[in-house]
């Protein structure tokens, strides 16, 4: 069965924005919880946040450009089911600018 890597990409946060009080938080994680809990079996690495990205090149090292909020790796029989998937996901309620990228994870050549 294919494997997907799907790529949550969010806003930053203002730095002067306070951050969510505790009960946000478990509400999220309440949300994030229940969307694995119905992928089921087919959920192999819920993932998780990901901050403070560089980008490395052969000219050197820089921040990272991209706003990458988090990963997961999950199978699903084909791309429309992957998609279907992240089209249920809680993070793309979380804010205005939440999205999330599916990406087929390719067998390596020659394995």
């Amino acid at each position: 069965m294919p494997k997907y890597v799907f790529i949550y990409h969010a806003p930053p946060m203002p730095a002067d924005a306070e951050p969510p009080a505790p009960e946000q938080v478990q509400e999220m994680m309440d949300a994030w919880y229940g969307w694995a809990r119905s992928v089921g079996d087919g959920l192999i690495d819920l993932g998780t946040p990901l901050s403070g990205g560089v980008r490395v090149t052969p000219d050197g090292v820089a921040m990272s450009d991209l706003q990458v909020a988090g990963y997961s790796i999950l199978e699903a029989d084909n791309r429309d089911a992957a998609v279907a998937l992240a089209q249920s996901h809680p993070h793309l309620g979380m804010a205005d600018g939440c999205v999330i990228e599916v990406h087929e994870a390719e067998p390596l050549p020659g394995s």
